[in-house]
């Protein structure tokens, strides 16, 4: 599954597709704070990682570069699912 970003020359993640889980590997002192780090790392809108995220999340290669990360946050986006019912 494609993120929409550019993919390495071995089929793996980009680096964009790491940046993106190196953020959410982090923990964040406040939401703006994490805001401003997508912003200035990444130059991409809040929107727009989130939509980059939630499509890692389902891509086997994210799961194979951090499985730590993306299970936690599978295990977090199920668990929203699961409320709204």
């Amino acid at each position: 599954m494609s993120t929409g970003s550019e993919r390495s020359n071995e089929g793996g993640l980009s680096e964009e597709d790491k940046a993106v889980l190196a953020i959410e590997r982090r923990g964040w002192p406040s939401p703006g704070a994490k805001e401003r780090a997508i912003r200035e790392r990444l130059g991409l809108s809040p929107t727009r990682y989130y939509q980059l995220l939630n499509a890692l999340l389902d891509d086997p290669r994210a799961l194979v570069h951090d499985p730590v990360t993306v299970n936690r946050l599978r295990r977090r986006r199920d668990a929203r699912r699961d409320l709204r019912g």
